[in-house]
């Protein structure tokens, strides 16, 4: 068994296929230093991210690729799925040993997975962008905690700046412990070592809450209420068009 490790980087990816190609070596897996390296490998590999042998790959896979197909595995290596690095991986050295493109050849169980998969990853950020709200903190910056199935924040930052261009916010991710913050003129990535987000409700402590944001939380689910029609309720159609993971993030469902 040969065991490729890269440094979780999309230049480490496409650095690794380089690696392959340049070595004539073709590993049995491809992993990122963040996962567990099984016991007794024959060999492991440890690829140095290179920009250079990165770029070479990219610009090669754009000759050889739609651009939909080369946006599709840029989103699918922010998903969370088993064999992620690995499947990518063959898919990027399918396409340099093929004379035709293979995106459309859902023949092959790597087009066909990633094509599915890439459905997926859209469809979260689209619910992302759907159920995400912002609460105003004590200090007036908007904050809005979100435990997506996927790493879409990404996918979702340019929708955020236009909507809300005129305030400042931040859009955590909780699950994997980073943000996004909005400074009403650009984006940055951030770090929060304290986070105070009740675990249970995805609301802001009271200290760190706007005194005026708890009342229109009230106003809010008051409103919601009295726009309900007890009479077409149906909960299995609720829960399937708003997943019951985003409840507690919604003021409306507390």
């Amino acid at each position: 068994m040969i065991y490729f490790i890269y440094d979780a980087t999309f230049d480490g990816l496409l650095t690794a296929v380089f690696e392959s190609f340049d070595r004539k070596l073709i590993p049995d897996k491809v992993i990122s230093e963040n996962e567990q390296i099984p016991l007794f490998i024959e060999q492991i590999v440890d690829i140095a991210t290179d920009e250079v042998k990165s770029q070479r790959v990219w610009k090669g896979l754009q000759k050889k690729l739609s651009p939909s197909a080369c946006s599709m595995l840029t989103v699918n290596f922010l998903a969370d799925y088993p064999n992620l690095s690995t499947i990518l991986f063959r898919y990027i050295c399918k396409t340099f040993q093929s004379e035709r493109s293979i995106e459309t050849n859902f023949s092959d169980n790597d087009v066909l997975e990633l094509s599915q998969l890439y459905r997926k990853v859209r469809y979260e950020a689209t619910r992302v962008m759907q159920f995400l709200r912002f609460q105003k903190s004590s200090d007036d910056i908007f904050f809005g905690p979100i435990a997506p199935l996927h790493n879409v924040l990404p996918l979702v930052i340019s929708h955020f700046t236009d909507r809300f261009a005129d305030q400042k916010w931040v859009i955590y991710d909780t699950k994997r412990q980073y943000g996004i913050f909005y400074d009403l003129k650009s984006t940055q990535e951030i770090i929060l070592d304290n986070i105070q987000v009740e675990e249970t409700t995805g609301k802001l402590h009271k200290e760190a809450m706007a005194e005026d944001e708890k009342i229109f939380q009230q106003m809010w689910k008051e409103y919601f209420n009295s726009l309900a029609i007890k009479e077409r309720i149906n909960p299995k159609l609720h829960r399937q068009n708003l997943p019951r993971r985003f409840w507690k993030y919604l003021p409306e469902k507390r």
